[in-house]
């Protein structure tokens, strides 16, 4: 462990807390533009990697959490090409899913952008959405509206410009499956920015998706991944990070933030600050800057002392907790063939699985004759059942559910259950603000204590790469270290 320092040195003290993808960006941003500072990152846990997690299964690697990251969002894809990855990255075998609804599977239409569907005579086709729906929906054409400036909830957004019907059937399914929440309440700036984006130079959201996807390649991938799982670019990290000299500590958890300037803690101003960090054992380190990248709940009670009316509004962030199943099948033990990258469960269907991922179908690398691997959800922020189950209970009712959405009839060969307890943040309207006046209020009162991560900006691993890029940027601006 560091010891502490009186004043700032010639080589400035950055403390990161939290060593999740965020975090570990952070750091590694730090240590490699800038290596005159001193990093320490400090994590709760007993390993790196927070939300990400890749474990052996079925005599392979496999993912608990994200397997995959949009592939034309630059950071993560550039981020794997710097640290040696890039050669790695693989794109999904198999683009189609399907919506189980109504009690049978169908296979979603072709043109849809987050579940809004940009090919009308493909969602006519469809024959789920009815031809009252179809229509309403294309109301959306020629409806009048104004440029997207203030934020609203996705359910708000979509229910006006496209109908009631094409929300609850396509839309919900899928942004309320990736948030584990309620699209009904989902913020469209934090939650589905490509809607706001397309409402920006358009009246029309269908016509502002259709302008998106004009203006991109239709063969490029959507998606990637890393055959050897997603930790692989954490542990990547941490290397290159223990490798430039900086110092991760493990298993030790922050009891306490004060800001130690000129010898009065809690005293704010203009001038460069020195912060002192209390760990749960009562050990201290003093610190030029600190970044926050820890769940907004975590957060708030040690900025309290500090910025109440910032603490106030990360405490009042919601989050889910979700459950990842991972299943090995014999696949004579399944009766449909598995097509496509997986399903979605609509929640009107009140079945205890939100979505079912075909992650042999769709990685080609995890396909094997015999074996089918299945990684399948539980768990919205408004419907906790799973979380009250134990885990033979849970497996019998996840177990029952495949059976009826894809004819599941044989027990699994392997089963792994993950539990990620609050561990999606739920955007409601106005978070991307409130976020941004927290921010704003730190670095005016607290230059160099910067609070980020996956609570602030939206979920996916580029967003949180993004975001330790700019923590990073912003404390060294502090630190008086220009750009590299």
């Amino acid at each position: 462990m560091p010891e502490p320092t009186d004043a700032m040195s010639e080589h400035p003290r950055v403390i990161v807390v939290g060593a999740g993808i965020t975090g570990l960006t952070t750091a590694y941003r730090l240590v490699t533009d800038h290596p005159d500072l001193e990093v320490t990152v400090i994590e709760a846990a007993d390993r790196v990697g927070g939300k990400i997690l890749t474990t052996p299964f079925d005599g392979r690697p496999v993912d608990c959490g994200a397997d995959a990251f949009l592939a034309r969002v630059p950071e993560a894809v550039g981020l794997c090409r710097e640290l040696g990855l890039g050669d790695d990255l693989v794109s999904p075998a198999a683009r189609n899913a399907y919506l189980f609804t109504g009690g049978g599977l169908h296979r979603f239409p072709e043109g849809l952008v987050l579940g809004v569907p940009t090919d009308l005579d493909a969602l006519a086709a469809w024959g789920v959405v009815s031809s009252e729906g179809v229509a309403r929906a294309a109301e959306d054409l020629t409806m009048p509206g104004t440029p997207f400036t203030d934020d609203e909830s996705v359910g708000s957004l979509v229910r006006r410009r496209l109908g009631d019907e094409v929300f609850e059937a396509l839309v919900a399914p899928l942004l309320s499956g990736v948030n584990a929440g309620d699209a009904d309440a989902l913020s469209v700036a934090a939650g589905a920015p490509q809607f706001a984006f397309a409402l920006r130079d358009q009246q029309s959201l269908i016509a502002g998706l259709r302008a998106q996807a004009a203006a991109s390649d239709p063969d490029a991938p959507v998606f990637y991944g890393l055959p050897t799982g997603s930790q692989t670019l954490t542990d990547t990290l941490a290397a290159r990070i223990r490798a430039a000299g900086a110092t991760i500590v493990l298993g030790t958890t922050v009891a306490r933030i004060v800001d130690t300037t000129d010898g009065a803690p809690g005293q704010a101003g203009d001038d460069a600050h020195r912060y002192r960090l209390t760990l749960a054992d009562g050990a201290t380190i003093d610190a030029d800057a600190m970044v926050l990248t820890i769940p907004d709940f975590a957060a708030a009670p040690l900025l309290a002392p500090l910025e109440p009316a910032v603490a106030v509004d990360l405490a009042a962030v919601e989050y889910a907790s979700a459950i990842m199943v991972t299943l090995a099948v014999p696949k004579g033990a399944i009766g449909r063939p598995l097509d496509g990258s997986g399903v979605l469960v609509d929640r009107r269907e009140g079945r205890l699985v939100t979505a079912a991922s075909w992650a042999s179908s769709k990685w080609a690398h995890y396909d094997r004759p015999d074996t089918a691997l299945l990684r399948v959800s539980a768990g919205r922020h408004d419907d906790p059942r799973a979380l009250g189950m134990g885990d033979d209970e849970l497996l019998a009712a996840m177990l029952a559910d495949l059976e009826v959405i894809m004819a599941l009839t044989g027990p699994p060969t392997e089963v792994r259950i993950t539990r990620w307890m609050e561990g999606l943040p739920q955007f409601r309207p106005g978070h991307l603000d409130r976020m941004r006046l927290g921010a704003a209020r730190l670095a005016a009162t607290r230059p160099g204590l910067v609070a980020t991560g996956a609570g602030h900006a939206g979920l996916g691993i580029p967003v949180c790469i993004r975001q330790g890029t700019g923590a990073a940027a912003s404390v060294a601006e502090t630190l008086g270290r220009g750009p590299r």
